[in-house]
């Protein structure tokens, strides 16, 4: 397997180092807007089947040359949203795979955005989903951690745990600190902004996709392994627009585990203008240039990627499932942490983006041997998840489940007992 890899930030270099231990792939050319950059990615691998290429993501035919130069069999996108359509095109253009971590970017509806969808999350793919299809080629979207593994982990609680689903609630939190910084974002700020101040969107049998306003919903989630309870809120997401096309549930819901102050700081973004990606005109030294508040934030705040030695704490993404099975009521927890003690120490790499990281690797590498197949635009819920879980488990990285015991349904009454259980 021959793989493109665009983008070499925090994301992108992890990928690099998980990726060097492994042996399915024979070349992956790691491109990136800043060549500087791609070249340190591709270098601290000690590895001679990684190399560096220059490429612009917002270029789609610059990147389908790369494409068709390298007889790429895979594009690998690890650039944040707003390249997602350019990159896309240009796999499908050069007939390559392709994979990302984020969908295509949505639009609230103009007139009421915080009841009604617009254009959602993946829409702009989905749209292409036929020629993908007929052409052979698969195009697996939103396989990061969340979209990704949250995805993997709702098939295999659908086919393996119960009978019946009612809710199935996407959850993420962390007691993850940076040493001296009191807002410092352990992931990418212009995909953080973007994903919290949007309307969320949430998914009901009969009702189908509706959007609320953001930071709704608010509940407290005990996350295990020590973090602890968290303040988690709705949070538009693509796990909502993937799960209920290939599982059968009642209603599902994406929540952040943002805290209290997280959540101010963006809402202070937000009557400020400064979440905005449209251009303002700012006087300078040479005359006025136009620039974008969000980005000015981005430009602001210290890379994610460069924060992980100051960084303390677990980070956990999981799914809460609730439903039936053998006629009981069942509730459950799937999730998988990572001590970013242990990711700094293992491959230099704070623990959001290791995380995030690690999941199109081992997807590309069940591709390459032919454990998953597919053709057309597919989310992770779409394959089989075992050979998933148990590959991800391979390479050192076990996830776990949390179980609630529940009495028989109805329920006259619910105790509670939890108990983690290693998978």
């Amino acid at each position: 397997m021959r793989i493109l890899l665009v983008g070499a930030g925090g994301v992108g270099t992890a990928i690099t180092r998980i990726a060097a231990r492994r042996p399915f792939f024979d070349e992956m050319i790691v491109a990136d807007y800043d060549p500087a950059r791609a070249q340190a990615a591709a270098a601290a691998t000690g590895d001679p089947r990684f190399r560096a290429a220059r490429v612009d993501a917002s270029d789609a035919a610059a990147v389908t040359a790369l494409l068709t130069t390298h007889r790429i069999d895979y594009l690998l996108n690890a650039t944040d949203p707003r390249f997602v359509m350019p990159l896309f095109s240009a796999a499908q253009q050069a007939g390559a795979g392709y994979l990302d971590m984020a969908m295509s970017l949505s639009r609230p509806h103009p007139e009421r955005p915080y009841e009604q969808v617009g254009v959602m999350l993946g829409d702009e793919q989905f749209a292409r989903a036929g020629q993908w299809e007929r052409s052979g080629r698969l195009a697996l979207v939103g396989m990061g951690v969340e979209p990704g593994l949250s995805d993997v982990f709702a098939r295999y609680a659908a086919d393996e745990l119960f009978d019946t689903i009612e809710e199935i609630g996407i959850r993420d939190g962390s007691n993850l600190t940076v040493d001296g910084l009191e807002f410092a974002p352990s992931f990418n700020i212009w995909t953080t902004i973007e994903e919290c101040l949007n309307p969320p969107i949430v998914w009901e049998r009969g009702r189908g996709w509706f959007t609320t306003a953001p930071f709704s919903e608010p509940e407290t989630f005990d996350f295990p392994e020590g973090i602890g309870p968290v303040q988690c809120v709705n949070v538009e997401h693509e796990e909502v627009l993937l799960i209920p096309r290939w599982v059968d549930v009642r209603r599902v819901t994406f929540k952040y585990g943002l805290g209290e102050d997280f959540i101010r700081t963006l809402k202070t973004l937000h009557q400020i203008g400064l979440d905005r990606t449209e251009g303002v005109i700012v006087p300078g030294p040479q005359g006025p240039v136009t620039v974008s508040p969000r980005d000015v934030v981005a430009a602001s705040l210290p890379d994610p990627a460069t924060l992980g030695a100051r960084m303390r704490g677990k980070t956990c993404a999981g799914t809460w499932v609730r439903g039936v099975k053998d006629g009981r009521e069942r509730e459950v927890y799937l999730y998988h942490v990572v001590d970013n003690e242990w990711s700094m120490a293992e491959y230099d790499c704070q623990a959001v983006v290791w995380q995030t990281a690690i999941n199109p690797v081992v997807a590309l590498e069940l591709l390459a041997s032919g454990a998953w197949t597919g053709a057309g635009v597919l989310g992770p819920e779409a394959l089989p998840p075992r050979p998933f879980l148990d590959l991800l488990t391979a390479y050192g990285s076990p996830w776990r489940m949390r179980e609630t015991e529940l009495s028989d349904v109805p329920p006259p009454a619910r105790p509670m007992h939890t108990a983690d259980l290693a998978i």
